[in-house]
């Protein structure tokens, strides 16, 4: 049996006072699934102390590069000194905004492994990939780039989280059929390892659409952009994934 998890990605938001405010007015006790918040590096450190034992810390990004003159980087093992649980790769905006290529994706999944963090493997297709009918080709290329980099049982601990680039921050969502059919096209391509493996959906995930979405079989949770940034609409997408 899946436990759900549900991961806020605040981006570039907030601040000291923000995330003072969002813990305070944030209430998940009893919602049934993990709880993740990922926000900007310089806050980690208290958003870890504000979490708590009942909420997961997870990074934005990470550097596939263990140490050296790297600057501005930020290593995995940098971010097990935060008591950092997950880091998310392959995010969408990464992806276009930085250029980073489903290889440097695959390192980035390869290093947080390696330091013992939880990846959350983002892959997703664009409007114009998922109109040309290749959306399902994109998001296999996405995986096998990962399969390629890693060894053994590399699915036993990460997290995958769909995220069709045309839903973030549109306020359009994938219907629930639309992202049902794609992840267990993603838990197939896993093999064996599929049945366990969390795979979240990641697209303008609201408290209205919530529950629809987490009605799907194959849809364990979600990652949380815009609607993360108040705590009592997380709060309750969280009790909707519970």
């Amino acid at each position: 049996m899946r436990t759900p998890l549900v991961a806020a990605n605040w981006k570039m938001n907030g601040s000291r006072e923000f995330a003072e405010q969002f813990f305070t007015a944030l209430d998940v006790k009893g919602a049934g699934c993990t709880v993740v918040i990922c926000p900007p590096y310089p806050y980690l450190p208290l958003v870890a102390e504000k979490a708590g034992d009942d909420i997961a810390v997870g990074a934005q990004n990470l550097s596939q590069e263990a140490s050296g003159a790297f600057t501005g980087e930020v290593s995995a093992a940098m971010l097990l000194d935060w008591k950092v649980d997950y880091a998310i790769v392959g995010h969408s905006e990464r992806r276009s905004l930085y250029g980073e290529g489903s290889e440097l994706v695959a390192r980035k999944f390869v290093a947080a492994q390696a330091a013992g963090l939880i990846p959350i493997l983002c892959v997703g297709e664009t409007l114009q990939e998922r109109e040309d009918g290749r959306a399902l080709d994109v998001i296999a290329a996405q995986l096998q780039a990962v399969k390629d980099a890693a060894e053994g049982d590399i699915w036993d601990r990460a997290v995958i989280a769909y995220e069709p680039v045309w839903a973030i921050g549109t306020g359009k969502t994938a219907t629930p059929e639309q992202a049902q059919e794609v992840h267990r096209f993603i838990r197939e391509n896993l093999g064996e390892s599929g049945a366990a493996v969390q795979i979240l959906y990641g697209g303008s995930v609201k408290a209205a659409n919530a529950e629809a979405l987490f009605a799907q079989a194959d849809i364990d949770g979600a990652l949380v952009g815009g609607a993360s940034l108040d705590a009592e609409e997380f709060a309750r997408i969280c009790r909707a994934a519970g």
